[in-house]
């Protein structure tokens, strides 16, 4: 079961739950309780409205009044509140007695027990202007809203405990075969897989994980194969640089030893391509990228083709755009791709390698062209995986690392871009690079 805060899922969603009902039922108590008050108040108002109409009629005709009832007061008074009905002088404030003279009513909770009055101002037969009032007292207006709220209360934290015990219990139940997927994911074994359960949701759970272990053990069986294979690697030089060492300690012969330095240095600047390979692509793994600029493509390109041009080697011709062609990438990223597309176009053409800038709308693209042999079309989807050879011994034997493919795949695809392989007009390989162009 998953925690927040160092709290079950089951426990704090329970605690949400529980404290939201009791929250609201509380609320719920406390208006309902309030409303108790004003169906007193009104049940007050039905009972005093008709008596203040007869009251009313009574006076402007000149009639005694009389209270319909016990606990009904009907009094008489002059515009500033003073009885002229020589009864005593009711419980009414001269605030009150503003209010009342505007026709509306008052609720004095103050008294004892509260009581509620309504009145309005009535024309006597002498002219004279009457303030009839009628009021009664509201027996248990107060202990009817505590003890309403008191039970209110009560069955509000009694609905919250059945709201908890509820929630728990389902949220438990609920999270139960999430636990079981769990468990079950802890047993799979390498390769395995977890079933796919009847419920949508766990169904879609499932599925991720399962589609999460396909994504771990793609990696590590990558890992495993890229260590494995840069051991290979790493060793074949390290064994020849030994190999020639121990010889010539064992054999001491100055005819021999520039030959023997040669190798070793040979062996040791591919040593060193190797590391330096694989240090760029662990860089390029961890997410680490140069400052990125704008790279005028052509001028690139130009520069790629006089350091990679080889002594009685295949000719390499070079076409570009008369404009600048600016990409956005870092220019030791540029020279990179450049110089392994064309010293393997180099390395297998026989007599001469193209290269081409093209700026097509917002991409620019280079293309590299060879009249060599090719690649056949059941290598070209795995020519830039790392260390992947199309002839087991032909990168080895011409002094490759069978990562420049791979390098140049990598640092391409890291700033946004594409490359691919196909076959080349000339008969031989045709490698596409295509980049960003960049705004200057």
């Amino acid at each position: 079961m998953g925690t927040t805060r160092g709290r079950p899922l089951a426990r704090r969603i329970t605690a949400v739950a529980t404290a939201v009902t009791l929250v609201v039922l509380i609320g719920l108590a406390l208006v309902s309780s309030r409303a108790i008050g004003s169906l007193l108040v009104g049940s007050a108002d039905e009972e005093l409205t008709p008596a203040l109409g007869a009251a009313v009629a009574a006076v402007a005709a000149g009639d005694p009044v009389a209270s319909p009832s016990p606990n009904t007061q009907v009094r008489v008074l002059d515009t500033s509140g003073t009885p002229v009905d020589a009864g005593p002088a009711p419980l009414l404030s001269p605030a009150d007695v503003r209010v009342l003279k505007a026709g509306q009513p008052v609720l004095r909770t103050q008294d004892a027990p509260p009581a509620r009055w309504l009145g309005t101002v009535a024309t006597a037969p002498d002219g004279a202007q009457r303030l009839v009032v009628v009021g009664t007292g509201l027996a248990g207006y107060a202990s009817a809203q505590e003890v309403a709220l008191r039970w209110l209360v009560v069955a509000a934290l009694v609905a919250a405990a059945a709201v908890a015990l509820a929630t728990w219990a389902a949220v438990r139940s609920a999270l139960r075969p999430v636990a079981k997927l769990r468990a079950a994911v802890s047993r799979l074994g390498t390769g395995q897989r977890l079933p796919l359960p009847e419920p949508r949701e766990l169904r879609t759970l499932a599925g991720a994980m399962n589609d999460l272990l396909d994504r771990r053990d793609e990696a590590a069986d990558r890992l495993r194969r890229f260590t494995g294979d840069a051991a290979h690697e790493l060793r074949n030089p390290v064994a020849s640089i030994r190999v020639q060492a121990e010889v010539a300690v064992a054999h001491p012969d100055p005819d021999l030893a520039q030959e023997v330095l040669a190798e070793v240095a040979q062996e040791s600047q591919r040593l060193s391509a190797l590391v330096d390979g694989l240090l760029t692509l662990a860089r390029s793994d961890a997410g680490e990228l140069p400052a990125a600029t704008a790279v005028d493509l052509s001028v690139a390109a130009a520069d790629a083709a006089t350091r990679c041009q080889v002594p009685d080697g295949p000719a390499i011709v070079v076409h570009h755009p008369p404009a600048a062609c600016w990409v956005y990438a870092a220019p030791s990223e540029i020279d990179l791709v450049l110089d392994n597309l064309l010293r393997n176009a180099v390395r297998y053409a026989r007599a001469q390698v193209t290269l081409t800038v093209l700026a097509v709308g917002r991409t620019a693209r280079v293309v590299v062209d060879d009249d060599g042999h090719g690649i056949a079309e059941q290598h070209r989807g795995k020519v830039f995986d790392r260390f992947y050879r199309v002839e087991d011994d032909r990168a080895r034997s011409s002094g490759g690392t069978g990562l420049g493919l791979a390098l140049v795949a990598e640092v391409v695809r890291r700033r946004g871009g594409a490359v691919r392989v196909g076959e080349s007009p000339e008969g031989g390989a045709r490698f596409q690079v295509t980049w960003r162009v960049a705004s200057v």
